[in-house]
């Protein structure tokens, strides 16, 4: 291996990595889950085949070997309970990809592409297989990008079980009607001093709705305890998105803490919900390694940032796990820039002396690595860089655009590293996304 630097760092990768895929690899990460509630697990980037494919695969031996029966997203509520009345056998939808088909904002693919669609599949026929009365596995969003979809869903319950309680719920939200539908517009407005907060509005409407909980529920038939929760988490979402809007131009820490709040608000209410249903709740959590990995153990925590990793570890302690992926090169989906059409992209080599740099070093193709092994621990608590690619990827500024200063020892329980990873397949597939796939001699073109 000419091009790569042998180091005690990286013999001590080669002697305790698990190889993947393999029975062993695959083993030792149940084993490292054992009985815990949470499993938390990462991406690199919201557009890798490899890491969405492998945690479809852990999540399915998560939901039939140990029982867990939920999955909760990076993704919007509404558009994610959908899929999750699909799955359970309800709804109107006929197929997957109808489920899935809410997914309608940017970016798209991050939902809507070929694993998901085969992983919501094989949860509907999972759960239409379960004896009956036995609970089955349901798919949930845990974001709030979803302002105006789930004001609107908050006004379709209530024209159900109470008109009059809709008729007040339309007067609080015409307070957003100045910003056309867009809530970034809202944002926009109330930070210029255009237009006044609707802080009040929205805390006063899910108030309204808990108040009345009771009566809507016992009023209802045999799944109105869901459509409340469905409705009420609709309300909650508009209350923490109307802060959240206002507070992304007061800087990234302020919004970014916002957001990852909710989202764990939004997985206790989730976990309190299915507790009062069954047995304990046991939850798989699908979002971005910087979501998941603690963020305690990033430059970003220090400069004052918080995650749900952190949060959920804080709350469940030693029923949580965070699983983390990363890759050193290959083919990502993504954009060029926020909004934009989506790319099949080339992923840069990864920097010198990065942890991907050090993986790749390591001479493994695919493996495991539990950072719980003191052995390896020691090693990995040494701050280094760190890749994160999300939804935008911008190659020519590398180092500024996506990476960070970590400690992956702190940051998760274990890594799963994939070498060479390929672009996730859209289920819409754009003309720059067909012809961006870039030869196999990149970056020497011969």
């Amino acid at each position: 291996m000419p091009d790569r630097a042998i180091t005690p760092f990286t013999d001590t990768v080669r002697l305790l990595a698990y190889p993947l895929p393999g029975e062993a690899g695959q083993e030792a990460l149940m084993e490292l889950i054992g009985e815990a509630r949470f499993v938390l697990i990462g991406e690199a980037s919201h557009g890798t085949h490899e890491f969405y494919q492998e945690r479809a695969e852990i999540t399915r031996r998560l939901i039939t070997e140990k029982g867990f029966t939920a999955v909760a997203v990076e993704a919007d509520w509404p558009d994610a309970y959908r899929a999750n009345c699909y799955v359970r056998g309800a709804g109107d939808d006929d197929n997957a990809d109808e489920a899935l088909s809410g997914f309608k904002r940017f970016p798209t693919w991050m939902w809507r592409n070929t694993v998901v669609l085969d992983f919501i599949e094989w949860l509907r026929t999972y759960n239409a297989a379960r004896p009956a009365g036995t609970p089955g596995a349901g798919f949930y969003g845990l974001d709030l990008y979803s302002l105006f979809t789930s004001m609107e869903a908050v006004i379709a319950y209530l024209d159900r079980v109470d008109p009059e309680a809709a008729r007040r719920a339309r007067e609080r939200f015409a307070c957003f009607e100045h910003a056309g539908g867009e809530a970034q517009n809202y944002g926009v407005a109330t930070a210029a001093g255009l237009a006044e907060p609707c802080e009040e509005e929205v805390v006063q409407e899910l108030v309204d709705l808990q108040r009345h909980r009771h009566e809507y529920v016992q009023s209802g038939g045999p799944m109105a305890e869901d459509d409340f929760f469905f409705a009420e988490q609709n309300a909650r979402l508009v209350k923490n998105a109307e802060a959240y809007y206002r507070a992304m131009f007061r800087g990234r820490v302020s919004s970014w803490n916002l957001r990852d709040r909710h989202m764990a608000e939004t997985l206790d209410a989730l976990v309190a919900h299915l507790d009062r249903q069954a047995a304990p709740a046991k939850v798989v959590v699908w979002a971005h390694n910087s979501h998941l990995g603690d963020a305690r153990a990033t430059e970003l925590g220090e400069q004052g940032e918080l995650n749900l990793g952190q949060l959920v570890r804080e709350r469940y302690g030693r029923a949580t796990r965070l699983i983390g992926f990363t890759t050193y090169s290959g083919s990502v989906t993504a954009a060029s820039d926020w909004d934009a059409p989506a790319e099949r992209k080339q992923v840069r080599p990864a920097l010198d002396g990065s942890y991907e740099a050090l993986f790749h070093d390591a001479g493994l193709p695919h493996f495991l690595l539990s950072m719980r092994d003191e052995r390896i621990a020691a090693e990995a608590r040494v701050p280094r860089l760190e890749r994160a690619i999300g939804v935008v990827y911008r190659p020519e500024t590398e180092r500024v655009s996506h990476y960070f200063y970590a400690r992956p020892a702190d940051q998760f329980d274990a890594i799963v590293h994939c070498d060479v990873t390929h672009a996730l397949e859209p289920l819409e597939r754009t003309a720059l996304w067909e012809t961006g796939e870039v030869p196999e001699t990149f970056p020497f073109g011969v």
